[in-house]
């Protein structure tokens, strides 16, 4: 896991922080996803990724299930093309603007893009932001950032500041990360232009300051400093809500569980579980709510009590995790914030085909990873309001 940071870096942080400002505008807005075409669906790719964004090397039957190559200068891990992201999101940087499609993410807090900085070897057909063609770009001295992955690669380069718009909200002095290097599991996706952290900005790499996410930059003008997420299963597009909690969304109160910031992300702890029909057991299940990671990830004990409910189903190595029949009949997973309880569709947790008939499930075990991770599968499920009030996360249910 993410260290924290010393008292003393999130003193600098604030002492030396680029003064980034809101141009005035409404106070909240909606932000609808885009699908990324060229995805397809592979529950052991995904699983690999998530290795990798969290510092983990990825399990060596696993690296060999996937085809993952070593590339000669060293020992990074490059992915089959097909393999990317499902869903990005427009961004406007620079003036004039600039188009770049981002993946929004909950658990990081760098906004870096691929750029005319960005080395050619790295490059495989994304939108390049280009600071020389933009009029409010001013390069930040001496300032770098570097994020690593558990398979020795990492993404880096160094500094702008710019105007950033998304959605009709626009930042000015906003941190972008320019990458001169970029991961070749970011390489291979041609349709992703970058990242858009959401996470909190103790987390951001920038060095020697770090730098405000753009959510923290703009949440002062917002009507609420809150983001809300509404994610939508069967390929259909999803929406942020910036500002504010759509009601229409929901058939249900929102819960609220608080926040603990001391990872940098929004962690907080469920109050249990149930499978099926099952009796639900009360039990602390401390997890991160993340939208650029697409499973649930949760302890081992809790993974094989679901999956002895599925008929056929086995943990299986070289898939780098639990496959089914196609088949077979899902239960519900149910799991508890406070009272309320959030049901997860059998349906939803049948990620993808894996081979032939067999299937790959969309909750896999933690234990290689570290952090239990409340990923899209997760938040397919419910409405959830990431409020920087608390901090705390809510949840509610919706029409499913």
């Amino acid at each position: 896991m993410v260290p924290a940071p010393s008292n003393l870096a999130l003193f600098s942080a604030l002492l030396g922080a680029v003064s980034a400002i809101p141009a005035p505008q409404p106070g909240r807005f909606t932000l609808n996803q885009t699908r990324n075409a060229n995805f397809k669906r592979h529950g052991p790719a995904e699983v690999a990724k998530t290795y990798l964004k969290y510092g983990r090397p990825v399990p060596a039957e696993l690296a060999a299930t996937l085809g993952l190559t070593k590339r000669s200068e060293g020992s990074v891990q490059t992915f089959p093309e097909q393999y990317d992201s499902e869903w990005l999101t427009p961004v406007q940087i620079g003036t004039p603007a600039q188009t770049l499609n981002l993946d929004f993410d909950s658990g990081s807090s760098d906004l870096w893009v691929f750029s005319t900085d960005t080395s050619s070897r790295y490059v495989n057909g994304q939108t390049l932001y280009s600071p020389s063609k933009s009029s409010t770009s001013k390069k930040l001295t001496n300032a770098k950032w570097s994020i690593s992955y558990g398979d020795g690669s990492s993404s880096s380069g160094i500094v702008y500041t710019d105007v950033v718009k998304i959605g009709g909200l626009s930042v000015s002095g906003q941190a972008v990360e320019s990458a001169q290097t970029v991961s070749t599991s970011f390489t291979q996706e041609g349709d992703l232009d970058g990242l858009l952290g959401l996470a909190f900005s103790s987390l951001n790499t920038v060095t020697p300051t770090k730098q405000k996410t753009w959510f923290d930059n703009i949440k002062a003008s917002l009507d609420s400093p809150i983001f809300a997420v509404d994610f939508k299963a069967g390929g259909v597009a999803g929406a942020y809500d910036f500002g504010f909690i759509d009601t229409s969304r929901t058939t249900s109160a929102v819960t609220y569980a608080s926040v603990s910031t001391a990872q940098g992300f929004w962690e907080f702890t469920a109050s249990g579980y149930a499978v099926g029909s099952s009796s639900f057991k009360s039990t602390s299940i401390d997890g991160i709510a993340d939208t650029g990671t697409t499973l649930l990830y949760l302890p081992s004990s809790i993974v094989s009590a679901y999956y002895a409910q599925v008929s056929g189903a086995k943990n299986d190595a070289n898939a780098g995790g639990y496959t089914f029949p196609c088949s077979a009949n899902l239960p519900t997973f149910t799991f508890g914030v406070g009272s309320a309880r959030i049901v997860i569709p059998g349906s939803y947790i049948n990620y993808a085909p894996y081979t032939g008939s067999t299937c790959f499930g969309g909750i896999q075990s933690s234990s290689g990873i570290g952090i239990n991770i409340f990923g899209d599968v997760v938040l397919k499920a419910a409405y959830v309001v990431f409020d920087s009030n608390g901090p705390r996360i809510g949840w509610a249910n919706k029409s499913l």
